[in-house]
């Protein structure tokens, strides 16, 4: 599989989080995908993509054979298929979703952040599959996240996808040695997480919302 583009990797990754977040509304049509690939949250980098680009982006990638198109609609709808594409678990393709949502992420930050895609018993587990998909042999297509080195006063090495190419480690932000905030990092990851979760949970309702006055042909008062 080729190198994907940021736009594509986040067509591909919002596609995984909503079969989870909103199972109603999924398949996504491309109104909705182009929300969630703009969302404001839980997301890095924040994008300003149009409907045509992640168009273009969604057709790519059913090209690759990693999105398909669902018939019996109205509407033209879409869904993620890249367990089956690249032989990958679930509990994989979560990961890989939070890392391509959001960013280099530690495994603690992985697994609060998967929760609502898959719920890892504990660390050992999320280190495990993220070990797996490190390891990923050639033949069938090479590794997908990488493992960054641990910054200087971190507790936890982070870990990054690569579908979106190689990762230039050098440019990875080191952590001041003797941190306070580095005291309480599994409580502070915790907290965010629900944070960020409940943020979510309102641009989905939000979401929901402007659709249905959009189907019903009526503005906000």
């Amino acid at each position: 599989m080729r190198t994907l583009s940021l736009l594509e990797a986040r067509v591909l990754g919002v596609l995984i989080e909503k079969a989870h977040t909103v199972p109603d509304s999924y398949p996504l049509s491309l109104n909705s995908l182009t929300l969630g690939c703009n969302q404001k949250t839980a997301r890095d980098p924040v994008l300003n993509a149009s409907e045509a680009e992640v168009q273009g982006a969604t057709d790519a990638l059913r090209s690759l054979s990693l999105v398909f198109e669902s018939s019996g609609s109205r509407v033209t709808r879409y869904e993620h298929n890249l367990g089956r594409a690249l032989g990958l678990p679930s509990q994989s393709v979560a990961l890989l979703a939070v890392l391509i949502l959001r960013g280099p992420q530690t495994g603690s930050e992985l697994r609060a952040n998967s929760e609502r895609l898959h719920r890892f018993a504990d660390l050992s587990s999320v280190e495990a599959f993220l070990d797996e998909l490190a390891e990923r042999p050639q033949e069938k297509g090479g590794p997908l996240v990488v493992k960054l080195p641990r910054a200087s006063g971190a507790r936890e090495p982070r870990w990054a996808q690569l579908l979106c190419g190689p990762v230039d480690v050098s440019s990875a932000p080191a952590a001041e040695a003797g941190s306070n905030d580095l005291v309480a990092a599994g409580e502070l990851t915790a907290l965010r997480a629900q944070q960020t979760a409940l943020q979510a949970e309102l641009t989905e309702l939000r979401e929901r919302v402007d659709h249905l006055y959009k189907e019903l042909g009526v503005g906000r008062g």
